[in-house]
């Protein structure tokens, strides 16, 4: 620990961070186990989006349809105590009023996402949409894959300083403005 000034309740205290977490987190050379866990999420992302974006009841013809279907079960299971009362209700009041533009959201978000994690573009806000989808399919009783991407997804949004350094963050963050400069050892 390192005490750095008085503040209003005594000393503030940076507490340094353990070895693995800073290896994990803010060391370059840990980018590989991220590359991978990277491309095996945007992988998911993209091939799940793909097969919905020009799909009849999801951006089709018959857009919204797939959402009406898939948020109509949810509700159905909202009875049984698979989905939480409150949740229950933003389906019912938000989302299938709205499930034209929900479908859009969905099948493009996915694909969005996954080409966000496969070129390692903004890669903790790519994996943060993919959680929140990963979030909204578990809230409304899904279980799928979904526990594992979204434990995948917390862990590159954790590592965000280095998940897409074998990707376009490596100069794009720099670019937009993001602290990414060697820190000198002491």
């Amino acid at each position: 620990m390192v005490e750095v000034k008085r503040g209003t309740f005594g000393k503030e205290v940076i507490v340094g961070e353990n070895p693995l977490s800073r290896f994990l987190f803010t060391n370059t050379r840990s980018a590989w186990i991220w590359l991978i866990l990277r491309l095996y999420l945007g992988y998911s992302w993209l091939t799940a989006g793909w097969g919905k974006v020009g799909e009849e009841g999801w951006t089709g013809a018959n857009a919204g349809a797939a959402i009406e279907g898939y948020m109509g079960g949810a509700l159905a299971r909202a009875g049984e105590g698979d989905v939480a009362a409150w949740y229950a209700w933003f389906l019912e009041n938000v989302v299938i009023p709205n499930a034209t533009p929900f479908a859009y959201m969905v099948a493009w978000g996915e694909v969005l996402v996954g080409l966000g994690l496969i070129v390692g573009f903004l890669t903790g806000i790519a994996a943060f949409f993919g959680a929140v989808m990963n979030i909204s399919f578990l809230l409304a009783g899904t279980i799928s894959t979904n526990p594992v991407m979204f434990m995948i997804a917390v862990l590159l949004i954790l590592a965000w300083k280095v998940a897409g350094w074998y990707g376009v963050d490596r100069w794009a963050l720099p670019y937009l403005g993001t602290p990414w400069k060697e820190v000198k050892k002491e």
